[in-house]
């Protein structure tokens, strides 16, 4: 029986899954997660049946999940960055707890073992409060908790590094690329079945029009066009989720990075670019600058911290802390826990 703290089977060599159109698809998917099949079949010049089973071996064999995430600014919600200081051995327990809680996502341990990472995002202020004030310190072999509020996200969805110049053309993109979301309005106010719409695309973001109008009760034309409201109002995108080690990267890390608040855009907007980072937004506190390394090696992560952040003069600070383990990533792949059952079973 496979330890519950396993995955059920060794990643292969990196590039021995993944071919030139795998990667292709990949980088198509990132661009529009909910493209048809046959407009993606279209874009990358081959049939309908060749896209149709690709993403099906991927996606069974857990090498990649698109994903839909809410965009919090637009839909009110709150979104935390938390640092959990454990007792030795209780890390695994407490990240396992907090990974199969739907409200949140990136539950990681880092090294030394003793503090668990996590995004938590919250409709309200009561339910924000109910885990940071009441829960988490009230557990048992929990030290001390920090709460950092995300501000700003400066990376889009995109997986340049990962592609190994296997990508897609410039032309390519363009046919896939979508419209940029209108601009901030209003806030987005959702009802218990966009609620129950968001979870479902949590889980899967290519769930159908069918499925979603069964699990909210709406009919598939309203669903359609709920969906589509939300994308186009910048409240709701989708990505594809991926393990890294797939594509050869193994070192991990996470960046907390002190900017002088005139720089702090400057800065994020120049990490963002960057093709070590996955994901960078500022915060409160003062780290103001949070985000995710990912590189080939320890060494390459090496490098990437005293070149390229090192030469960002405007850094004046800067935290980097190796991932033991992914618990959790935004959605439910993970490298470090089976939260569901793999597929036959």
């Amino acid at each position: 029986m496979d330890s519950p703290l396993t995955t059920t089977a060794t990643p292969a060599a990196p590039g021995e899954q993944l071919d030139a159109l795998d990667r292709r698809l990949i980088h198509a998917l990132s661009l529009d997660g909910r493209a048809a099949f046959s407009r993606l079949a279209a874009v990358l010049g081959v049939t309908d049946q060749t896209v149709v089973r690709r993403y099906r071996r991927l996606h069974g064999e857990r090498l990649l999940r698109v994903i839909g995430l809410p965009v919090c600014d637009r839909l009110g919600m709150s979104e935390n960055w938390l640092r959990i200081q454990c007792t030795p051995g209780a890390a695994v327990p407490i990240a396992e707890a907090l990974a199969r809680r739907p409200d949140t996502g990136w539950v990681k341990i880092h090294s030394g073992g003793s503090e668990v990472a996590c995004v938590v995002r919250s409709f309200s202020t009561d339910e924000r409060d109910a885990l940071l004030l009441q829960k988490l310190p009230r557990t048992q072999n929990v030290t001390g908790v920090t709460a950092q509020s995300l501000l700003h996200t400066y990376t889009t969805p995109s997986h340049g590094q990962l592609l190994d110049g296997a990508g897609l053309s410039e032309e390519q993109v363009r046919e896939l690329a979508r419209p940029e979301p209108a601009g901030m309005g209003d806030e987005i106010r959702l009802d218990a079945a966009d609620r129950v719409m968001l979870d479902v695309l949590a889980r899967d973001g290519r769930t159908g029009y069918p499925e979603l109008a069964r699990a909210t009760g709406r009919s598939e034309s309203t669903v359609r066009r709920r969906l589509e409201y939300l994308r186009e109002a910048g409240g709701l995108y989708f990505d594809v989720e991926m393990l890294p080690v797939h594509f050869g990267l193994t070192a991990q890390a996470a960046l907390f990075a002190t900017v002088a608040p005139h720089n702090l855009a400057e800065a994020g907007r120049a990490i963002s670019r960057h093709p070590e980072i996955p994901w960078v937004a500022a915060a409160t506190g003062t780290t103001n600058l949070v985000g995710s390394v990912v590189c080939r090696n320890r060494a390459e992560l090496y490098r990437y911290v005293t070149e390229r952040i090192g030469a960002l003069r405007v850094v004046q600070q800067l935290e980097i802390v190796p991932v033991l383990r992914h618990v959790k990533r935004a959605g439910l792949l993970t490298d470090g826990i089976r939260l569901f059952e793999p597929p036959g079973r």
